[in-house]
């Protein structure tokens, strides 16, 4: 049997690898990930965002295994084997296969547009690239060697990832084949759907912190210490210690904090819209060669691992520098990326309490018709004029609070789960746990054009009764200024050695 490999992680440190792990990390498929940026177009406004999946879902990996083996140790009677712990490991590695170029804007904006009929998620892709890429590397056998039984094992695996195989089952009350009600917990672990609170999260927030420069609030090593598993209507979950609900409420509220100043940053989202709109002109004149010859799209490519496993980032380059006059109109909007010709932000504005948007064109032509009356501008805009990007951000449940999620233990008895209300832990938590968040753009450069275009946008917010976005008149700014620089002048005055 080979031996564990030592990987020098920047966020874990040095962390050992099982050698099944390593096989799997050693394959195409798994090495695609190195072309995939963590943070899509973040890494254009956030310099150090420059890491890729191929290091996130190692340290996902890593972390599987070490939670199970807590629970391990301080719980031997929940029988857990080192298949169980192998299973998990390799789930948490290969959860994130089926991401797309530039991650989620592929499967969050791209695919909703060029397909809007197709309810697909990264989810499901990361099922089939794992099918494929166990088949295609012949590895069968390698699982065997080590202990795993494929038929379960397998099935274990994939419902990690992607929730149960089969959806009728979703009806039941134990859905899933790949292990008994007895080892629910396990389900936990990767992707957790009860709460979210999992070892995805977990890399996650070290890792993108690290890398954009945000101080990170939330300590993993520490929940490990406290995680146990208690029984709940004859199921097993994952608990934690009472005391640690506070750091549970900072987790989600780093998380939120994170998606406020870096996963939706205004600037970051417009290049994700405009390299959108890129690969969509592109779409129809890029070829991909899958199984057996047959040429795909960039919007149909995932229907064949083959072709998928060579969509990657790269496809921003490919297109820039090709030299296919088919690709004129697609290469000239990520020439203005280059250039930081950017759509330009116009403002953004918030929705009344109880109404939500819905992201479409609508939106725009709406904006079109909002030409104020009183002061008109001179210039008449169309919808083709405006990009609005409507934004919602939560603590990743929607509007429910997550905490009502989770189950708690006592020191005074660790057996029994209890539910602890947000009433109980604080009154200065969120009343409200989701919001949404509506940025309007003007794709011309002309200045003109972008004033003419802040005006329709207000007068738009005061018809809809949004919340009305803060306008700063330049004439104000010169003002301020100006008396900036002779406040700084007179004391540079009164403390000269000349004066």
């Amino acid at each position: 049997m080979d031996m564990m490999k030592v990987f020098n992680d920047p966020i874990h440190g040095h962390i050992e690898i099982h050698p099944l792990l390593v096989r799997i990390i050693d394959t195409p498929q798994f090495q695609r990930l190195r072309y995939i940026k963590q943070l899509g177009g973040t890494y254009f406004v956030f310099p150090g965002a420059s890491h890729n999946r191929f290091e996130h879902s190692i340290g996902v990996g890593y972390l599987a295994g070490c939670l199970v083996r807590a629970l391990k140790e301080k719980q031997p009677e929940l029988d857990i084997t080192q298949r169980d712990i192998l299973c998990v490991e390799i789930a948490g590695l290969c959860h994130d296969l089926g991401h797309g170029p530039f991650s989620h804007m592929f499967d969050g904006r791209f695919i909703p547009l060029t397909r809007p009929d197709w309810k697909w998620k990264h989810e499901t892709a990361s099922v089939k690239m794992f099918e494929h890429l166990i088949t295609s590397n012949k590895l069968e056998e390698v699982m065997e060697s080590y202990g795993l039984v494929l038929e379960e094992d397998l099935n274990f695996i994939k419902e990690q990832i992607g929730g149960p195989t089969d959806e009728a089952a979703c009806e039941i009350s134990w859905p899933y084949h790949g292990r008994p009600k007895e080892k629910s917990f396990l389900y936990e672990v990767v992707a957790n759907k009860k709460n979210g609170i999992d070892v995805d999260k977990w890399d996650y927030f070290a890792r993108d912190c690290h890398h954009l420069g945000i101080q990170n609030n939330f300590d993993y090593k520490r929940l490990l210490k406290f995680i146990r598993v208690c029984e709940v209507k004859n199921q097993r979950h994952i608990c934690t210690r009472d005391k640690e609900v506070g750091n549970l409420y900072d987790m989600f509220h780093t998380r939120n904090c994170l998606h406020r100043r870096a996963y939706q940053h205004k600037i970051g989202n417009i290049i994700e819209i405009m390299i959108t709109e890129a690969l969509q002109k592109a779409d129809k004149f890029f070829k991909i060669e899958g199984s057996g010859g047959k040429q795909y799209q960039i919007s149909t490519a995932m229907e064949d691992m083959e072709a998928y496993t060579k969509l990657t980032d790269n496809i921003y380059l490919e297109i820039l520098h090709s030299s296919s006059p088919e690709l004129k109109e697609a290469q000239e909007i990520l020439r203005k990326i280059e250039r930081r010709e950017l759509y330009k932000f116009l403002g953004e504005t918030q929705p009344g309490t109880r109404s939500e948007v819905v992201q479409n064109n609508s939106l725009a032509e709406s904006i079109a018709k909002s030409k104020p009356e009183k002061d008109p501008p001179d210039v008449e805009l169309k919808a083709e004029d405006f990009v609005v990007d409507v934004v919602n951000m939560d603590y990743g449940m929607k509007e429910q609070n997550p905490i009502d999620n989770v189950l708690f233990y006592c020191k005074a008895d660790p057996s029994k789960a209890v539910k602890i209300s947000k009433e109980q832990v604080s009154k200065l938590l969120p009343k409200t746990f989701a919001e949404q968040v509506i940025r309007v753009y003007c794709k011309s450069q002309n200045p003109v054009i972008v004033s003419a275009a802040k005006q329709y946008f207000i007068q738009w917010c005061m018809e809809k009764n949004f919340t009305k976005p803060p306008v700063i008149n330049s004439l104000v700014i010169f003002i301020v200024l100006k008396a900036s620089c002779l406040l700084a002048f007179s004391l540079w005055q009164s403390h000269s050695p000349l004066t």
